[in-house]
């Protein structure tokens, strides 16, 4: 039993590289001509494995007949091609050139279909509910310009506020300014008269 929302999926094989398809697509059809068409079902088994297919595998089954009656037919000709009659040598060749051409067309067409069928489709898979979601950002607003804004200092909360100095009033100052100018006024007479009466002696 599945969670919801959760599907099985079935494993899927791995495509072969090109050059191995290649090569093995070379093999099988080489080994066709060869055997003048006898082996033709070594090619239609191989794709019936790959595609899985019920028409590929009647297929095969129809070769593989064929290439049986092609083997009686040459069992049962004399080995003396001269004693062979034209009829018989036009039905031979007849039925080992539809065989070898109609396997080697079908399978490599068949085939390659389905291996380009295979890397064109991709595998579809059900979101699970389960899965995040990433967030959706929107799209960014075009660009503006702007004059740089100047940041505001902020006041340090753990500073103790100064008072600010007071003033002293300017007159009480001047007044002592005078007074002090006064004495100093009256001293320097007072040192002046001395001297003066010190010089009359």
């Amino acid at each position: 039993m599945h969670g919801y929302g959760l599907t099985p999926q079935q494993p899927t094989t791995p495509r072969p590289s090109q050059a191995t398809l290649t090569a093995v697509r070379v093999i099988l059809v080489v080994v066709t001509v060869l055997s003048c068409g006898l082996l033709g079902w070594a090619a239609m088994l191989r794709l019936a494995i790959v595609t899985r297919r019920p028409r590929d595998w009647i297929l095969l089954v129809v070769v593989a007949l064929l290439n049986g009656g092609l083997f009686v037919f040459i069992m049962a000709t004399p080995d003396d091609p001269d004693d062979m009659s034209d009829a018989a040598a036009v039905v031979l060749f007849l039925w080992l050139v539809g065989v070898l051409a109609g396997v080697i067309t079908y399978y490599l067409y068949a085939e390659i279909r389905h291996y380009n069928s295979l890397g064109s489709t991709p595998t579809p898979t059900l979101p699970s509910p389960y899965a995040a979601t990433a967030p959706v950002h929107p799209a960014p607003l075009p660009y503006q310009q702007q004059h740089p804004v100047q940041p505001r200092p902020q006041p340090n909360p753990y500073t103790v506020p100064t008072p600010p100095p007071t003033p002293t009033p300017a007159p009480q100052r001047l007044d002592q300014v005078r007074a002090e100018l006064d004495e100093l006024s009256d001293y320097l007479r007072k040192e002046n008269k001395e001297h003066k009466e010190g010089e009359g002696r």
